[in-house]
């Protein structure tokens, strides 16, 4: 079992006592507010944050110091001075010092385990190789990978775990519904790891958890109104999300673009059709075209980067046409949706700029502009674990301290 978070101690110019809200509502939407912009923004002067977030000086004075007693704001070592006259603005920061959140993604080759600090960065992460993909045993490996890492950091609490699969993942339930190609159905899985660690455990689509990470923690697509995230892997699906709500529909089927037809398409699909967008992208049908090219160890997309950066011709021209349908595919996708950002995941657009040319030649000039790749290419998985539970975090800061709710 996992180590459950003790109450952190409190810093001595953050711990005056706060009077409760007579609005517990307003109490956690004014918590939050303050501890995004400090995450944004940090380190940040309180009365930045005040101006930033319209509250008053006196309110977010009262929030950075709950914040403070909950170990998820401190202040930042250096005070600075406004024009060297006054008292010295002393700026806050979101503490990333002990609290930790656990991360588990489940693709179809292993499962990655990770803890990420509360700045969204990954402080440790194992790979587990499936033996097989039995639910049970993939997630007790995952936990007990998990109790490692935080065996690892003996100063480290952990709030909670975050999970992210590909396919149905019911994020309310708690379930992978169906993931086709590990033949999950109907997992349990928030029961089963929260049996396993003894903590909160939250679960989502990979493909919206990562939109939940590039909203808080990304580079290029953060603040945007809205946000379009394709996710071509194994599986292939989307998310979207607008004013900070990720769209995920009835039972949280939002996103499920595997059967869409794709111009162009000559692969057919397990369904009987010709050209369904998974069967275009998946990393399977690479890595098969790959093998079928003489490409050496062309079972894994990172290879096939690899043989075309060493120079392999085929390997480059195969990830630029992957590259290509991918392009379409957004073209398609944001005919419907017209986000004002669009963010890929996919192995040839993270490493290659040929490859990311090679999408965007797919779309008109304005469209082509709002594309850009994952701000996490290397940790992709890790983060999308964990963003699942950073996110319940930054939208209910004060649930951290079970006395507060």
């Amino acid at each position: 079992m996992l180590r459950t978070v003790a109450p952190p101690s409190r810093s001595p110019s953050l711990s005056a006592p706060v009077p409760r809200a007579a609005d517990p509502d307003r109490r956690r939407t004014s918590a939050r507010v303050v501890l995004r912009c400090v995450l944004e923004h940090g380190p940040v002067a309180r009365s930045t944050v005040a101006r930033l977030t319209g509250l008053s000086p006196a309110a977010v004075t009262d929030h950075c110091a709950r914040l403070a007693g909950l170990g998820l704001v401190r202040e930042a070592a250096a005070p600075r001075r406004s024009g060297g006259v006054g008292r010295p603005h002393v700026p806050v920061d979101v503490d990333a010092s002990r609290l930790v959140v656990g991360g588990v993604h489940v693709s179809v080759p292993y499962t990655t385990v990770a803890l990420l600090d509360p700045r969204g960065r990954v402080v440790a992460e194992r790979r587990l190789p499936h033996a097989d993909t039995e639910p049970s045993r993939v997630l007790a490996r995952a936990a007990d990978a998990l109790a490692a890492l935080l065996d690892g950091l003996p100063d480290a609490r952990p709030l909670a775990v975050g999970f992210a699969a590909g396919g149905w993942v019911d994020r309310q339930a708690g379930t992978v519904v169906e993931h086709p190609l590990l033949g999950w159905r109907d997992v349990a899985v928030r029961e089963a790891l929260g049996a396993h660690t003894g903590l909160p455990v939250h679960v989502d689509g990979h493909a919206r958890a990562l939109v939940g990470a590039e909203r808080l923690f990304g580079r290029s697509a953060r603040g945007s109104r809205s946000l379009l995230l394709l996710f071509a892997g194994n599986l292939v699906d989307a998310a979207f999300a607008t004013h900070d709500e990720v769209h995920h529909g009835p039972r949280s089927q939002a996103g499920a673009i595997a059967h869409l037809p794709l111009a162009g398409g000559t692969e057919p699909c397990p369904c009987g059709r010709t050209g369904c967008l998974q069967a275009e992208l998946s990393e399977r049908t690479l890595c098969r075209r790959a093998l079928e090219a003489g490409i050496r160890g062309g079972t894994d997309s990172a290879r096939v980067v690899d043989a075309a950066a060493a120079g392999h011709p085929v390997a480059a021209r195969l990830l630029r046409e992957r590259a290509r349908m991918t392009g379409r595919a957004v073209g398609l996708l944001t005919d419907v949706l017209n986000p004002e950002s669009v963010v890929v995941t996919e192995a040839g657009v993270l490493h290659r700029p040929d490859c990311l040319a090679a999408l965007r030649g797919e779309l008109d000039d304005e469209r082509a502009a709002t594309v850009v790749p994952t701000s996490f290419p290397d940790s992709l998985l890790a983060v999308a674990g964990g963003a699942v539970a950073l996110d319940v975090l930054y939208r209910d800061p004060l649930a951290v301290s079970p006395e507060l709710n």
